[in-house]
């Protein structure tokens, strides 16, 4: 191992937040995308993209660790090519962008807080999708549920919140 320890590792933390409405004409809400997935809800996230924010947080994890930009800067909501662009799309992006500096993934931990639909069902899959985007061991990819039992606009329903940890190794 290096002299330098600092220098094999980096540490990069994500947070992403969205609003959840009901569909057009209603509201401005989308499906309920989560890791991927489909949720079965009445209202959804209101974003550009596609809004999965458990992608966002984990890219944005991605690029605080290689201490790049966030996602907004990378991919701005007043760019007319990320409307309803799937945000596997940002995700694939942070994860190229780390191997072409010469660092991969060593593990994640991921917090999705909402109020309803239950991820427990979802759990499974979300990781699976996580870990096949990140070229990494299932094992290597954590996804908790959580909710904020009433508390502010995420316990009343009204968005959707995750937290993203990921550590990065030097594999040059």
């Amino acid at each position: 191992m290096s002299e330098h320890v600092w220098e094999q590792f980096r540490i990069g933390h994500g947070y992403d937040l969205h609003r959840l409405e009901s569909p057009p004409p209603e509201g401005m809400g989308r499906p309920m995308i989560v890791g991927g997935v489909l949720l079965d809800h009445p209202t959804g996230p209101v974003g550009h993209s596609d809004g999965d924010v458990l992608y966002h947080a984990i890219t944005d994890a991605l690029l605080g660790a290689l201490a790049l930009p966030d996602i907004g800067q990378h991919f701005p909501d007043d760019d007319q090519r990320y409307k309803g662009e799937d945000s596997s799309v940002f995700l694939k992006e942070a994860v190229l962008l780390a191997r072409e500096d010469g660092w991969v993934v060593a593990n994640l931990d991921t917090t999705v807080i909402l109020e309803k639909p239950r991820l427990s069902p979802h759990k499974e899959v979300i990781r699976n999708n996580i870990a096949q985007l990140l070229n990494i061991a299932h094992s290597r990819v954590n996804v908790k549920g959580k909710t904020h039992e009433g508390v502010d606009a995420v316990g009343q329903g009204l968005a959707i919140e995750a937290h993203a940890v990921a550590l990065l190794v030097r594999v040059l």
